[in-house]
């Protein structure tokens, strides 16, 4: 299951504010903020949105 389009829509990075991209992998997703360069984890199809939780790339 991936996440819904319209959640997708009105997710924004939790730090700068900026767009997410969703990336799906055979195990698990992604939400990639290019603007401050942070991956935030989507575990069992919820994103989790803490900066704490996200790494950089």
């Amino acid at each position: 299951m991936a996440l819904d389009e319209k959640l997708l829509e009105i997710l924004a990075c939790p730090k700068c504010k900026g767009e997410l991209k969703y990336k799906r992998t055979e195990k698990e997703g992604t939400l990639i903020c290019q603007r401050c360069r942070l991956i935030y984890p989507v575990k069992d199809d919820i994103p989790v949105m803490l900066i704490e939780e996200a790494k950089k790339f």
